[in-house]
């Protein structure tokens, strides 16, 4: 076959093309990091970097669940630390409060300590984090006392239907953020307190709802220890589901790590190689054009120009 200096000329000017076209692909990847900047470059590595990244966001997005679990749980624990300190102060009234050698001046002291006691019960079982009432199960726009004076605790407090806020934190896994209010935050408990009141200050607002000759301090201590204790109990539970909670932190951790990993693996380039790569392509161009320089000899009508 005959070669023309036509064919030539042309065949070398592909290559050259094709060069400059392997060095714009080289120093995009250089410059964004990315094996690929167009789904067209690399069709299977664009949809497995689809796959990768919808993994990742999911795992993300379980870690800003964790992150609302941890708020409900931490808060809860600091209020039922609060409250059971609180409980501790009125059995200790109570019992100073048996002695038969208090006055009735010192009686109604400790029955107004104890109204404050019992006051500040209400402003923990009504506590808000981000708006939402977190000792009412599900039931967050509600608040578990829905009146001050005497305490009334809301009637669906003891129902099923609200037991449980629960919130994902993995696919088809969910923990439980809140406390049953039921335990800690219930009708009888600011009923005990609002009679011990009551039989140390027979003057007391609480008196009125509450016949103080009818009942008895002793049989009132056995009560609140009954109290305290489902308070205990849901504090114990509430802390197991916290271990709980820090074990699947760890493994998302780990689930965002390997997530991380497959996606960089699957997209980044090697930046060491792309640089290598790139000099080396460089060097072919340069080459090349100077090859090209030689083969396509000067023409007649060069000479006439």
């Amino acid at each position: 076959m005959r070669i023309t200096q036509s064919m030539i000329s042309s065949n070398s000017l592909k290559n050259i093309s094709d060069s400059y076209r392997k060095m714009g692909q080289l120093q995009d990847q250089l410059s964004t990091g990315k094996k690929i900047t167009r789904a067209s470059d690399d069709p299977v590595v664009a949809m497995k970097g689809m796959y990768y990244r919808s993994n990742l966001s999911e795992v993300e997005q379980y870690k800003r669940n964790l992150s609302e679990l941890y708020l409900w749980m931490e808060n809860s624990e600091a209020g039922l630390e609060h409250a059971n300190d609180g409980l501790q102060r009125v059995r200790e009234l109570v019992v100073q409060g048996s002695n038969g050698t208090l006055s009735p001046e010192d009686k109604q002291a400790v029955a107004k300590e104890i109204g404050q006691i019992k006051a500040d019960l209400v402003n923990v079982a009504n506590t808000q984090v981000a708006g939402r009432y977190i000792f009412h199960g599900s039931d967050t726009g509600n608040p578990v006392v829905v009146q001050d004076s005497p305490p009334t605790v809301a009637d669906n407090v003891g129902s099923p239907a609200i037991k449980d806020y629960r919130v994902e934190v993995s696919r088809g896994v969910f923990l439980t953020a809140n406390i049953n209010p039921d335990n800690v935050f219930s009708q009888e408990l600011f009923d005990v307190l609002g009679k011990i009141e009551a039989v140390l200050d027979p003057s007391s607002e609480a008196a009125s709802t509450f016949d103080p000759a009818q009942l008895n301090l002793d049989s009132l201590l056995k009560d609140l220890d009954t109290q305290m204790s489902g308070l205990l109990a849901e504090r114990s539970e509430l802390g197991a589901r916290y271990n709980r909670l820090e074990m699947v932190e760890s493994r998302i951790g780990q689930q965002e790590i390997m997530a991380s990993r497959v996606l960089s693996d699957n997209e980044d380039v090697d930046l060491e190689r792309v640089i290598i790569d790139l000099t080396t392509q460089e060097s072919v161009h340069r080459a090349a054009l100077s090859a090209g320089a030689k083969i396509i000899q000067p023409t007649l009508m060069d000479f006439l120009r």
